[in-house]
């Protein structure tokens, strides 16, 4: 068998060392250029790592193992994964059976642009506009030890201090010229969330009902609230209890499109993705991922 392996920034060819121990895989560093050249590809690395991958992750089609190494390790969770040691159990399960295979969905953006879509980009956790994306920009400004040991809730306070709500416009579509309105542009919004999965931020549940392989996004929706209010909210957040707050709206989705007066920021995975206005869709079954 031929295995390729992936590295982030907090981890290097030492964490491959313990998967090594079966003699008879071939390895290769980095991804390979054709699905030919490996049977799967382990990624050593957190959300991020996985996220600037995905798009040829589709690609390949390979089996896909990920070893939580980063500062925010959501994906791996929400798999069954909480530790290196539970990916190498999977592995060797998966060289000797190679049962332990899922096919899971992943979330697209498209950046819009006089009704013309840009390349998509793929995420497989939550992607959001609003307080969420300021509070990933300073969080991802904080030194990576900081940012992995509580870093989005580090960044909440200074973050909620300068932020107001943003009038956006969200729309379901109903049929191919209609769409239900579920937020008007004139209304301001803190935050509106797109989940994958259930988690972001190291931990916080979002979206606490998302599943990988439902063909649905979850959307949870805060509308604006009084800063204190939101402040004692996010707390909640950790045990998926914000959902019967009044001002938070909960729904599932295929497809969401996003509008503002003025361009904001879109982040997913922890990166900057693009700018609204965008349309944010499923891709069913788009990557097969080997698990505990």
């Amino acid at each position: 068998m031929r295995a390729a392996a992936i590295f982030g920034l907090d981890s290097s060819e030492t964490d491959l060392k313990p998967f090594q121990k079966d003699s008879a895989v071939e390895w290769l560093i980095g991804l390979p250029s054709s699905s030919s050249e490996a049977d799967a590809i382990l990624i050593f690395g957190g959300d991020g790592t996985i996220h600037r991958h995905l798009s040829r992750l589709v690609q390949l089609q390979l089996p896909v193992l990920i070893v939580p190494c980063g500062s925010g390790n959501d994906f791996a969770r929400s798999l069954g994964i909480s530790s290196r040691r539970e990916s190498l159990s999977a592995w060797r399960t998966f060289c000797s059976s190679a049962r332990n295979l899922r096919c899971i969905d992943l979330g697209i953006i498209k950046a819009i642009s006089n009704e013309h879509a840009s390349n998509p980009h793929y995420f497989c956790c939550i992607g959001g506009v609003g307080l969420d994306t300021e509070v990933t920009r300073r969080a991802n400004q904080l030194p990576r030890w900081i940012r992995g040991h509580g870093g989005y809730l580090l960044s909440l306070p200074s973050a909620l201090l300068r932020f107001a709500a943003v009038p956006i416009r969200l729309s379901l579509p109903t049929s191919p010229n209609q769409r239900r309105v579920v937020s008007r542009a004139e209304t301001p919004i803190v935050l509106a969330a797109f989940a994958n999965s259930p988690t972001y931020g190291d931990g916080m549940k979002i979206a606490p009902h998302a599943q990988l392989d439902d063909g649905k996004l979850d959307v949870c929706i805060v509308h604006e609230i009084g800063k204190i209010k939101l402040l004692s909210l996010f707390p909640t957040v950790y045990f998926g209890r914000h959902l019967g707050i009044s001002g938070v709206e909960y729904l599932q989705t295929d497809r969401l499109r996003i509008d503002t007066e003025e361009p904001i920021d879109i982040y997913a995975d922890g990166e900057f993705i693009c700018q609204t206005p965008a349309d944010i869709t499923v891709a069913p079954a788009a990557l097969r991922v080997i698990h505990p």
